[in-house]
């Protein structure tokens, strides 16, 4: 086997020191065990300690798909893969996740990766049509394979890992503990690394909960006033239905606020725009569902607000794992109605949060987001776009912030009062010799000035 990995070459690309006792912990794990399961708060960093055991099995020389990471949700995948490319080694890693064409998966799959990350529908789909081959994969990792149990998962998680006949090491991943594991697992003898704070799962020193008491049964008012109260400190605010995302961010920009908002009814390009709205700072409030609960690992939440009472323990602990993350601090708020009173599952010292009977409206975000016709796909990256805007709109360094190129598409972010100018100025060039379209990037809540 040829394999030439460096892990600190790999952690210094990835702009971190050493790794933390947990990510040992699993390393060694993995290298005396075939079948591990991890247990580990929210924010850890589980996603470096299996890749960094998957990298360790990968062989060079074989020309086929060695390992595949099947996870719950398209924002996990897209998780996983940014931290496996930001790595920097040579191997080939290919992205299957519905929301987009099957087809660009199929074209990427031709040139066979040596690992694969997706959900289960599509990697289901993609092996009944023989896609890409299964029996060189050796490594299989359930990330977050509590959620992937659920049911609506069951059927096409059966079918991958009967498809998979030679499987040789298995690692589970999750923030919660799994009460039991289908047959189709095949688990024998899994060695278990359990690093849940003190046992429980929501245990979080670095996070505070608190209660925030609305005299309205219908919230928004008292949201409102939270979130005029936070002054852009950047927020997620989640909700129980798709119907009450809309309904809430909505009026939430109809007073005057800037805000962002995730739900699995949208098209990828939609949410993707979404979330680099709110990630760059152009807007600093994210309304969604529980599918925001688990993947984004966005830095500097402040708060979590919790506008429906979460369902369960567990969506409990993964909607708050948005914040606090790696010793960072963060507050879990729970916005009640008359009526409502706390879970009996939280067990955390709960006090109410004093804010003012009125707080004013935070003036304006200092970030506009660009969208751009071009992407990946057409050779252009990050650096391209800086020097673009650089040279074209006559940017400083200071002007410029967060650049995500996707595929087809990209996203940057630039000063609000530098925007117009922007947009007069870079109006009919082009980039790489290629004609793009540049605009604004707006919510699709409402359109926001």
């Amino acid at each position: 086997m040829e394999n030439n990995i460096n892990i600190p070459v790999l952690l210094g690309n990835l702009k971190i020191k050493q790794l933390n006792e947990m990510q040992h912990a699993v390393i060694d794990a993995v290298a005396e065990h075939n079948e591990v399961i991890v247990l580990s708060n929210t924010g850890s960093g589980k996603t470096l300690a299996f890749l960094l055991p998957i990298l360790q099995r990968l062989d060079s020389e074989l020309k086929h798909p060695q390992a595949l990471i099947m996870v719950p949700s398209r924002e996990l995948a897209l998780q996983i893969d940014e931290v496996f490319r930001k790595m920097g080694t040579s191997y080939k890693v290919t992205l299957c996740y519905g929301g987009h064409k099957r087809e660009i998966e199929e074209t990427n799959l031709v040139e066979a990766p040596a690992l694969i990350i997706g959900t289960a529908g599509r990697l289901a789909d993609h092996i009944r049509r023989k896609n890409f081959d299964v029996t060189g994969i050796k490594t299989l990792v359930l990330d977050e394979f509590d959620k992937s149990l659920e049911l609506g998962f069951l059927e096409e998680m059966e079918f991958i890992l009967r498809s998979l006949k030679n499987v040789e090491q298995k690692i589970l991943t999750s923030a919660t503990q799994a009460s039991e594991f289908p047959d189709f697992i095949g688990l024998k003898n899994p060695h278990t690394v359990n690093f849940l704070t003190d046992g429980e799962e929501a245990a979080n020193a670095a996070l505070e909960v608190m209660t925030l008491l609305s005299p309205d049964k219908d919230k928004i008012d008292t949201l409102f006033n939270f979130l005029c109260y936070a002054n852009h400190r950047p927020c997620i605010v989640f909700c129980n239905h798709r119907e009450s995302v809309e309904r809430a961010s909505k009026l939430l920009a109809d007073k005057g606020l800037r805000v962002a908002y995730y739900h699995g009814g949208m098209e990828q390009r939609e949410r993707e725009s979404e979330l680099c709205m709110f990630k760059n700072g152009t807007a600093n409030i994210l309304v969604t569902t529980d599918l925001a609960s688990r993947g984004l690992d966005i830095p500097g939440i402040r708060y979590i607000i919790h506008y429906h009472l979460p369902t369960s323990e567990d969506v409990f602990t993964h909607r708050n794992g948005r914040t606090a993350r790696m010793h960072d601090f963060g507050t879990a708020i729970l916005l009640l109605s008359e009526d409502e009173k706390v879970p009996d599952y939280i067990q955390n010292d709960v006090k109410p949060i004093e804010i003012p009977a009125k707080n004013e409206i935070p003036a304006k975000t200092q970030w506009t987001t660009l969208h751009f016709s071009i992407g990946k796909k057409d050779k252009v990256n990050k650096i391209d776009i800086v020097g673009f805007l650089s040279q074209r709109a006559d940017l400083k360094k200071d002007d410029i912030g967060l650049i995500e190129v996707k595929d087809f598409y990209a996203f940057a972010a630039v000063r609000r009062n530098r925007a117009s100018d922007t947009l007069r100025l870079v109006q009919n060039e082009k980039i790489k010799n290629k004609k793009v379209k540049i605009g604004i990037a707006t919510s699709m809540v409402v359109s926001q000035n």
